[in-house]
């Protein structure tokens, strides 16, 4: 049988990885401007994201999808 790797992209990412990528490279102003949810304009911090991301499928998945767009800008 053949080894093949999963297509998607989030495979094996966990949401904290997902988010502290996300901060580093966009920061949380940045963040805040590209998907307008509290958690990122109003003292933002990782821990308060993942609280509300993991409660937030919503916003979770805008997340994601950011994440995913911006993977060629992260190499």
């Amino acid at each position: 049988m053949e080894n093949s790797k999963s297509k998607d992209p989030l495979h094996g990412i966990t949401l904290l990885q997902i988010v502290e990528q996300l901060v580093a490279h966009y920061g949380f102003d940045t963040l805040g401007e590209l998907i307008k949810i509290k958690c990122f304009t109003d003292n933002p911090s990782v821990k308060s994201s993942l609280t509300f991301l993991r409660k937030t499928d919503w916003a979770r998945k805008q997340v994601e999808e950011l994440y995913v767009s911006s993977l060629p800008k992260f190499s």
